[in-house]
């Protein structure tokens, strides 16, 4: 097993290897938790690891309890999270207990923002079940749902108090959504480390890939816990890929979204000559081994205007990411006529 440490204002650990998801009960007595347990996991997952995820619990004391929602990004959403918090009074959890978020990043955004506004903040514990939230929404501490005018437009920072990440969840994984977490994977070797993009290239070992996406994140977190400057390094392609999702209706995987977007944004960095060609060469041939796709369909116009709701813009301008070699890139502020020129020369 790989452990961790997460040294944000509230530090935690994320556990990463094969056959802990037993182990969630053990953990959090060690860190005193005690009291009722909520699992929020959605019907995929439950059906196959809400199980022992409550043995482990009630072994371990926990008067336990479930919610279980509908799979898929459309639950994330303001009635599942009233719902949630209405479930949790109606069972009189109080500020000593702790939420479970046991799922991908739908369920583990919904369940962290529902802990994070409950009683105006009690404990949650991260069990991400899919790639994608292994090594993106479960650590950090970014929480949402979304609104009908974009993704994760209401939310908020709640770290979680441990994250047990059970690789063998990933067993389970249809081919598509795995593909979906290695999106991510490959994000983290863009924008800031080479050496992942050579070990990409080739077999992978799996725990040792989370291991260091997890590391990158939380280095980048502790450095900039609420996301005022460094940690926008972690958007990169996520402005064009949450407008992919937005007119998709949330139909697009977001592993499958950033691919595209990374690929918009390195397209339009190669053509301004801010980009070395290898880079966008490495990000296509990566994609077509993990059979990500490289574009949607989507006019220029309709991507832009997507991109105008997003809740990075601020003053009439939006920081990007922008690669500059394999492995490198930088922050820049660009207006909205510099953001679709951006946009027009990616989509070409």
């Amino acid at each position: 097993m790989t452990e961790i440490a997460v040294n944000t204002g509230k530090p935690y650990k994320v556990h990463i290897g094969s056959g802990i998801i037993g182990t969630v009960g053990d953990e959090m007595k060690k860190l005193g938790i005690g009291g009722k347990t909520l699992i929020v996991s959605d019907d995929n997952v439950a059906s196959l690891w809400i199980k022992p995820v409550k043995a482990s619990l009630a072994a371990s004391g926990f008067e336990v309890y479930d919610f279980v929602i509908p799979h898929g990004e459309s639950s994330k959403n303001a009635d599942n999270l009233i719902a949630i918090l209405n479930f949790a009074a109606e069972n009189s959890f109080s500020r000593s207990d702790t939420f479970v978020a046991l799922g991908g990043g739908v369920v583990g955004d919904l369940c962290g923002f529902a802990a994070a506004t409950y009683m105006r903040g009690i404990s949650f514990v991260q069990i991400p079940t899919s790639l994608l939230a292994a090594v993106d929404s479960s650590v950090g501490g970014k929480t949402a749902i979304d609104l009908d005018a974009g993704k994760n437009l209401a939310g908020a920072f709640h770290q979680p108090k441990l994250v047990i990440c059970d690789i063998d969840c990933f067993d389970t994984l249809p081919d598509e959504e795995f593909a979906n977490g290695m999106g991510e994977v490959i994000k983290y070797g863009m924008f800031c480390d080479s050496e992942l993009l050579d070990m990409l290239g080739n077999d992978i070992d799996i725990q040792a890939t989370v291991a260091r996406c997890v590391s990158i994140k939380a280095r980048v977190v502790e450095a900039d816990e609420f996301e005022k400057g460094e940690r926008a390094f972690l958007n990169f392609g996520h402005t064009v890929a949450h407008a992919i999702e937005v007119l998709s209706g949330y139909s697009t995987p977001h592993g499958s979204a950033v691919a595209a977007g990374m690929v918009a944004i390195t397209k339009a960095c190669t053509a301004k000559g801010i980009c070395e060609a290898e880079a966008l060469d490495i990000l296509l041939s990566l994609l077509k081994k993990y059979n990500l796709p490289d574009r949607f369909d989507y006019s220029v116009d309709d991507i832009y205007s997507a991109t105008l709701k997003d809740k990075k813009n601020a003053n009439g301008s939006i920081t990007l990411v922008l690669p500059t070699e394999k492995g490198k890139s930088i922050l820049k502020k660009c207006d909205y006529s510099e953001l679709k020129e951006i946009i027009t020369l990616g989509m070409k």
